[in-house]
Order: C-alpha cells, then sequence, then structure tokens
C-alpha cells in the first residue's frame, strides 16, 4: 500500500522541515525524488517565485528522468505582523507592503509558477498527481497573519479550480492542510506559545512532519486515484481562534 515506485516527484522547499521529511518518506516508498529550494541542501537551487528559475528546473528534471509524476508545492515562508498596532489609540506600526509582497510572492505566486510549469509535462504523460500546502489558518483565520492566511486560502480556492482543469488531463490536484506541526523553527519558539498550541490541539501534541508526510504519500499514491479536489486537515483536530 502507498507504494510510489517508478514515480518522479519534485519537492518544492524540500531542504528542511515538512519538505524535506516528504522527501524521505517519498524515497522510502520507492519514488526517485528532486528538492527545490533557495537554501543549501536541495538537489537544485530554485527560487520558486522566478518563472525562468523554476523552468528551467523543470527542464532539468525531465532531462534526467524523462517524466514528472507528483509536485509537492511545500515552499512557504512566514512574515507575521498585525494588520495594524495601535497604543493608546495611536497607531505605532503596521504590516509592511515588503512583509505583505514577499509572503505572496513565495507562497502563492510559487504556487502558481511551479504548477504553471510542471502540469505540461504531466499532461504530455496523461497523468500526475500535484499537491498544494496550504494550512489550518487558511480555513480558519488566525490572529497576526492577513499575509499567510490569505496565501493559504487562496491556495485552497486554487486547488479546486485545478482539480477542475487538469481532471479530465489524469492529473488529481489537492491541498493538505497542516495544524501546529513541530518543525526545527516552531520548536524554537517561546515555550509558552508552544504550550498554546499543545493545549489548541485536542491531541494535546504538536503534530510531527511525517504526519504531514504521510498526508502527501497517501494523496500522491496510486491508492488515492479518486481524490481529486480535496482540502485534508492534518492538524489533530486543533480549533484556531483569537
Amino acid at each position: 500500500m502507498f507504494r510510489l515506485d517508478g514515480k518522479v516527484a519534485v519537492i518544492t522547499g524540500g531542504a528542511r522541515g515538512i519538505g524535506a521529511e516528504t522527501a524521505k518518506v517519498f524515497r522510502e516508498a520507492g519514488a526517485t525524488v528532486v528538492t527545490w529550494d533557495v537554501v543549501e541542501g536541495a538537489d537544485a537551487q530554485v527560487d520558486v517565485t522566478n518563472a525562468e528559475s523554476v523552468a528551467t528546473a523543470t527542464t532539468n528534471a525531465v532531462a534526467a528522468h524523462r517524466r514528472i509524476d507528483i509536485l509537492v508545492n511545500n515552499a512557504g515562508i512566514l512574515r507575521d505582523a498585525l494588520l495594524v498596532k495601535v497604543k493608546d489609540g495611536d497607531l505605532i506600526g503596521s504590516l509592511s507592503d515588503a512583509d505583505f509582497d514577499a509572503v505572496i510572492s513565495v507562497n502563492l505566486r510559487g504556487v502558481f509558477v511551479c504548477t504553471r510549469a510542471v502540469s505540461p509535462v504531466m499532461i504530455k504523460q496523461g497523468s500526475g498527481r500535484i499537491l498544494n500546502a496550504s494550512s489550518v489558518v487558511g480555513l480558519y483565520g488566525n490572529f497576526g497573519q492577513t499575509n499567510y492566511v490569505a496565501t493559504k486560502a487562496a491556495v485552497i480556492g486554487m486547488t479546486k479550480v485545478w482539480a477542475r482543469e487538469l481532471g479530465p488531463r489524469g492529473i488529481t490536484v489537492n491541498a493538505v492542510a497542516p495544524g501546529f506541526i513541530g518543525t526545527e523553527m516552531v520548536r524554537q519558539m517561546p515555550e509558552k506559545i508552544l504550550n498554546t498550541m499543545v493545549e489548541r490541539t485536542p491531541l494535546r501534541r504538536l503534530g510531527e512532519p511525517r504526519d504531514v508526510a504521510l498526508a502527501y504519500l497517501f494523496l500522491a499514491s496510486d491508492e488515492a486515484g479518486f481524490v481529486n479536489g480535496a482540502v485534508l486537515s492534518v492538524d489533530g483536530g486543533v480549533v484556531v481562534g483569537t
């Protein structure tokens, strides 16, 4: 069950965190994996916001492996801030244009650019799996994350559009919506914040990157062949509030 033997997978943001764990799980399942990232440790240095960089990487992947069966749009960044910050009635800060644009560029434009580049390869093959990283906050919103939530909600919308457009071509498109996942970055947060995350999760623990990677594995597998346009929450039942 859930084998990927003979499949070629591209994973963006694959050098660390959930992306790196997904690459590991896919390789364990028999896939050939190509990781794209802007940091060291990836198989290819690729800026997902740059159409030329992505097009070159796509061409190289096909030249090396002759096909791309799975695309995991995992790359993402955070630039959290309140929309406006007020103290004693005075405006003392706000979410900057630069931080808004940076998150939109990577988390949303990057998903668009990579899918636009890779989907023609899958159309030619007559098959493929496209998996998009959303988030529990894309479903429910979250304090201080206007930019991030906007991207993760939009990814869900794009997923549903592409499921309709690409489904007739033999390509399924689905999203995964993780909750609080204990990546290296998250575990460096103050203990008080980590405890709050755990308290909001009915299973009373943080998720692990492998929990998300296994969800991707299912959606990438032949067993998920009739799952299309879905949003799979991997969040321990978390309720995100103010």
